[in-house]
């Protein structure tokens, strides 16, 4: 994977409101994985789907969400 993959996207935590940035690699359709928050250092689970070759869906989920 090499920078030109991937698709920096903004999104809001879904603990602290805060809006914080997520690097979404452009060659998969659907991706879910946990990342922390950069503010609060919260698990977020971020999940995208590709809509088109420009276009994501992004989700961020809390634990709660998941369980």
């Amino acid at each position: 994977m090499n920078t030109l993959d991937l698709q920096e996207a903004f999104e809001f935590c879904p603990y602290c409101g805060e809006r914080i940035s997520v690097l979404i690699e452009n060659s998969e359709e659907i991706q879910q994985y946990i990342e922390d928050c950069e503010v609060c250092c919260q698990p977020i689970t971020i999940i995208t789907q590709r809509i088109d070759e420009l276009h994501f869906e992004l989700r961020f989920l809390t634990q709660d969400d998941i369980a």
